[in-house]
């Protein structure tokens, strides 16, 4: 097959694949209900500013040196160190919980190594053992983060299915650009300073009515 990589790089990151994305808002669901996004324009400034300089940028880094890893110590060391970059404990549950499922749907149907990791170190390891481009894994990769958050914001802000996708389309470009930047990137350059992201995540955790799981 022409296009095997691209074919199981759009399976795994698609809405349909088993890791349970929809479930999670990031915070999202705590500030819409705070009332400080109620519009497309602030989606999209919230939305960029967590690409970024927020999880965006910190996943696409780990996620290339997950891909680069060459051995299993070296993945561990990516795995660890995702792990400790979570503000929270529904950020981390986040990413274990949808790493998890990644790797257990994956190594079932394409039998192969794939411990159970933190997701874009999952995805990463993945790529890697499937030949998938890193630079493609990257982008799509951050193109089903946002279009989750665009998803959810969509159900719980409202905004209209065809704004939502006015938003995500709005984004490439800047997922782009960190797709090119990450690929060089090492790991002194995570870090961030999207703090009503992650203040977001530990309230969401205390809000007494929740759809969402972060």
């Amino acid at each position: 097959m022409v296009n095997a990589g691209l074919h199981k790089l759009t399976q795994w990151l698609s809405p349909s694949y088993p890791v349970g994305s929809f479930s999670y808002s990031h915070g999202l669901e705590w500030v819409i209900s705070e009332g400080e996004i109620t519009d497309a324009a602030a989606l999209k400034t919230w939305l960029l500013d967590i690409l970024n300089h927020g999880a965006g940028r910190n996943d696409a880094i780990l996620l290339a040196h997950a891909y680069r890893a060459e051995t299993p110590s070296e993945l561990a060391e990516v795995s660890e160190l995702a792990t400790a970059f979570n503000p929270s404990a529904e950020r981390l549950l986040e990413t274990q919980s949808q790493g998890a499922a990644f790797a257990k749907t994956t190594r079932s149907i394409w039998p192969a190594e794939l411990s159970d990791m933190p997701y874009p170190v999952a995805v990463g390891a993945a790529a890697r053992q499937h030949a998938i481009p890193l630079d493609d894994t990257i982008a799509l990769y951050l193109h089903s983060f946002a279009a989750n958050l665009v998803s959810a914001a969509v159900r719980f802000v409202p905004l209209g299915q065809t704004e939502g996708q006015r938003v995500l389309s709005e984004l490439f470009e800047a997922i782009d650009k960190i797709t090119f930047e990450t690929q060089v990137s090492t790991l002194d350059d995570l870090g961030g300073c999207a703090f009503r992201a992650d203040i977001a995540s530990m309230k969401h955790e205390t809000q007494t009515t929740r759809i969402f799981r972060s």
